[in-house]
């Protein structure tokens, strides 16, 4: 018949259904993926491209995250004020560290770039309240303002808060990497016999590195002012190092001279600055140490020794005792 149109056999319905999930149907619309992802099949891991910024990790193994750490030419990375509570530390610059000398013990390369270093004993204000007798501290400067050691007592509790500023003691001398580089021993001397009596004179070994002893600081009786000689491993004299007069640390700097034995030449000095009376009796005590730049490198340790020694027995006060009246 010339009237009736042709029409598509009709499909069964099971047919229509495999037809509209077939995988070569496109979807009317793409997925709406983030910007920053792209979809790909899962795959080992590729080493950073040269499009990477500078500071993005990509893993090489799985499991093994390494922390963050900027690098050259990174932003530095800012926290919305008030999300993020963060204590802010100002950052501690060191002295750059000098290459191995010839003949001198690790760690004093750093004493032999230098002709004076400054000596900060950190102020603690639990002693200061409490009366109770802490470790000292004490960080060591150069004139730039850089971290040269750590000067960090050992002493035991027991010790410290039963003979105070007459304690022994054990400070020890660490580098920027953490190594001790340096340690002083200062025995305990019975004070309550005559003071010109050699066993109730104080001394100070020096050695460097740490179980080779470099020298000793000794002191010597003196009716008006302090008086110390500085000698080497076998004891023998070297230097000598004469104090003031007057009260120590009273108003202005005291001067501790550092002389040959004839007392011909002056090689140095050791002053301690005067900074108030609040730094005073909190213990917060300032040195600063001059010695010639050519001076022998073991020579320098033996006058920084000195210093300590120094503190101890005229500038470390006492704590107040509070009394239970």
């Amino acid at each position: 018949m010339s009237g009736v149109v042709p029409t598509v056999p009709e499909q069964p319905a099971e047919a229509m259904e495999n037809q509209i999930k077939s995988p070569t149907a496109a979807p009317a619309a793409p997925p709406d993926y983030n910007s920053h992802f792209v979809p790909g099949s899962a795959g080992p891991a590729v080493p950073p491209s040269a499009g990477l910024q500078v500071g993005y990790y990509v893993p090489q193994q799985p499991g093994i995250i390494p922390l963050y750490q900027p690098t050259g030419g990174t932003h530095a990375i800012q926290y919305q004020p008030g999300k993020y509570p963060m204590t802010q530390h100002a950052p501690v610059m060191w002295m750059p560290g000098p290459a191995p000398i010839p003949s001198c013990p690790p760690g004093l390369e750093y004493l032999a770039q230098l002709d004076n270093i400054h000596v900060l004993q950190h102020f603690e204000p639990l002693e200061w309240m409490t009366g109770y007798e802490t470790n000292n501290r004490y960080d060591i400067k150069n004139n730039a303002d850089q971290m040269v050691y750590i000067v960090t007592e050992d002493t035991d509790d027991f010790t410290r808060n039963a003979y105070r500023n007459l304690r022994p003691f054990v400070l020890r001398v660490t580098d920027c990497l953490g190594r001790e580089i340096m340690t002083m021993q200062r025995p305990f001397r019975c004070t309550c016999c005559c003071f010109c009596c050699p066993c109730a004179r104080q001394e100070l070994e020096v050695q460097c590195p740490p179980g080779v002893t470099i020298g000793f600081v000794a002191e010597h009786w003196d009716l008006c002012r302090a008086t110390y000689s500085v000698r080497n491993q076998k004891r023998e004299n070297v230097m000598r190092v004469r104090g003031p007069c007057t009260t120590y640390g009273c108003g202005s700097d005291s001067v501790f001279e550092v002389n040959s034995l004839d007392g011909g030449s002056d090689i140095g000095s050791i002053i301690r600055k005067w900074n108030g009376f609040l730094s005073t009796m909190g213990n917060a005590d300032h040195f600063e140490i001059h010695f010639p730049m050519d001076l022998d490198v073991k020579m320098k340790a033996m006058i920084f020794g000195s210093c300590f020694l120094i503190d101890f027995m005229y500038f470390e006060s006492t704590p107040p005792q509070h009394s239970s009246r």
